[in-house]
C-alpha cells in the first residue's frame, strides 16, 4: 500500500503552478501578518519592562485612566482586524486558488 505522500493525485497537486502560487501567497501573508503582531505585542513588552512609568501616564489630569490601557486595548483590535484579513483572503483569493487546484486536479 502507497502511503499518501506518493499518491498520484498528491504529485498532481504539488506539480500544479498555481499549488505553488497558492503556498507562496498564504505563506508570505502569514509572515507579514506574524510580524505585524509579534512587533506590536513585542514593543509593548519592551515598554513595560523598561519604561513602565510611560505607561503610568494619566490620559488627562481628571482621568483614572492611564496611557497603557488604550494602547493595550489598540494592540488586541490590531490581532482582531489581522485575523480579518487573513480570513478575506483565506475566503477569497485563496479559496479561488483552491477551487481551481481541485478541478484541474480531479479531471
Amino acid at each position: 500500500m502507497h502511503s499518501p505522500a506518493h499518491n498520484p493525485v498528491y504529485e498532481r497537486v504539488r506539480r500544479n503552478p498555481k499549488f505553488q502560487e497558492l503556498v507562496s501567497q498564504r505563506s508570505r501573508l502569514a509572515l507579514i501578518l506574524s510580524a505585524v503582531v509579534l512587533a506590536g505585542y513585542y514593543s509593548f513588552m519592551m515598554v513595560v519592562a523598561f519604561a513602565p512609568g510611560l505607561l503610568q501616564t494619566p490620559l488627562s489630569e481628571e482621568s483614572s485612566l492611564s496611557v497603557g490601557f488604550p494602547i493595550g486595548a489598540a494592540i488586541i483590535i490590531l490581532s482582531w482586524l489581522l485575523t480579518g484579513v487573513y480570513s478575506h483572503f483565506a475566503n477569497g483569493r485563496f479559496q479561488e486558488l483552491t477551487d481551481e487546484i481541485t478541478r484541474e486536479t480531479l479531471q
